[in-house]
């Protein structure tokens, strides 16, 4: 198994022990679930180097990479829906959306047709991924003595229930519209599998 693979895959594996983590009693074990969340994204971009730099590349890591990473996001939007901190009709629908569009994409690059990412889509994976940070951050923050005692009122503040549905009801809506475009763009492909499929 190539390098990129390996650290693909060791992206999944460590997606339980952050979940295990974070839903923890304990302050030490939420510490480190950040963590473990932090080196599991690290690997993302890591592999993704170590594959151009050094021409590494398989169908089958083209198909695992953006599903461990759909996997890692999804982990947490679930893990905050399990702690009050997130909608879970939101976190559905974002998750929903991910993979919907994620499996077409590597069906696409399967069949040696890939599908361009839009600006609008990698700018709501990027929104996505503040969102995350910033919840499980703020979070795990009030679990370490000094951050409490210096930034308790500050965190509680910028974790109001408000200011999180708001923010995640941004990235659904955003989920939403940029999903509805993905699909209307690829329509032609769209069409493509369901002739492929209703002729199987």
């Amino acid at each position: 198994m190539s390098i990129p693979n390996s650290l693909t895959l060791l992206r999944i594996l460590l997606t339980p022990v952050f979940v295990m983590l974070l839903l923890s009693d304990s302050p030490v074990f939420q510490q480190l679930s950040v963590a473990v969340y932090i080196v599991a994204a690290l690997t993302d971009w890591y592999d993704g180097w170590v594959a151009r730099r050094y021409g590494y590349t398989s169908r089958w890591g083209q198909f695992l990479d953006p599903l461990a990473d759909k996997i890692l996001a999804a982990a947490a939007l679930f893990s905050f829906a399990s702690l009050h901190l997130a909608d879970a009709w939101m976190v559905w629908i974002i998750v929903g959306r991910d993979f919907l569009i994620t499996s077409l994409r590597s069906y696409a690059e399967w069949l040696n047709q890939p599908i361009v990412t839009s600006r609008s889509a990698q700018a709501k994976t990027f929104g996505e991924f503040v969102v995350i940070y910033y919840i499980l951050l703020l979070h795990v923050a009030p679990t370490v003595p000094v951050l409490r005692e210096k930034f308790g009122t500050l965190i509680a503040t910028l974790m109001q229930p408000e200011v999180l549905f708001g923010m995640l009801l941004v990235v659904t809506l955003s989920t939403i519209g940029t999903g509805a475009l993905y699909l209307f763009e690829n329509r032609s492909f769209l069409r493509e599998i369901y002739v492929r499929f209703r002729s199987a």
